[in-house]
C-alpha cells in the first residue's frame, strides 16, 4: 500500500511524526492500520468552527468545514471532499462491502464514504477524528 502514494515513510517514521504533532493516542492505529475510533469519542465530532480539515499524517487538505454536517453516526461527516484529496478503495472487511477513504498523498486511512448523505452530493464521508487535523479559518498553516 505504501508504494502507491507520493509521501512514503516507515512505520517508525509515521509514529515519530504523529508523536511530534501531538496526535491522539490512537492516530497511528487508525491512519496506518485502518482501525476505527469508537463512535462519539473523536475530538472533531462536535466541532462546527469555520476552517478546514487536513490529513494528520501529511497535512493534505481534505475537507472544508462548510461541507461538514451532523449525521448522528458518531463520527465527523462531510458531504464533499477537496477534489483529488482522497483515494477510494473497495473494502470487503468485516463481512461488508464498503468504500474506504485514504489520503491521496500518504495513504492514511481516514474512514469510509457512504451513498446516504442528506445533501445534493448524496455522500457521507464518515471520518475518524484521529486521522484529521483541524485548521481554523485564517490559520496560515
Amino acid at each position: 500500500m505504501n508504494d502507491d502514494f507520493p509521501i512514503r515513510k516507515s512505520e517508525a517514521e509515521w509514529k515519530a511524526l504523529l508523536a511530534q504533532k501531538g496526535a491522539e493516542p490512537g492516530a497511528f492505529q487508525v491512519t496506518r492500520h485502518a482501525a476505527t475510533e469508537r463512535p462519539f469519542t473523536g475530538k472533531y465530532e462536535r466541532v462546527w468552527a469555520d476552517g478546514s480539515y487536513h490529513c494528520i499524517c501529511c497535512g493534505n487538505k481534505l475537507f472544508d468545514s462548510g461541507t461538514k454536517f451532523d449525521a448522528g453516526c458518531g463520527w465527523p461527516s462531510f458531504s464533499l471532499a477537496v477534489p483529488g484529496a482522497i483515494k477510494e478503495i473497495r473494502d470487503t472487511s468485516h463481512g461488508m462491502v464498503r468504500t474506504e477513504t485514504v489520503c491521496a498523498q500518504c495513504g492514511a486511512h481516514l474512514g469510509h464514504v457512504f451513498p446516504d448523505g442528506p445533501t445534493e452530493t448524496g455522500l457521507r464521508y464518515c471520518m475518524n477524528s484521529a486521522s484529521l487535523d483541524f485548521q481554523p479559518e485564517g490559520n496560515p498553516n
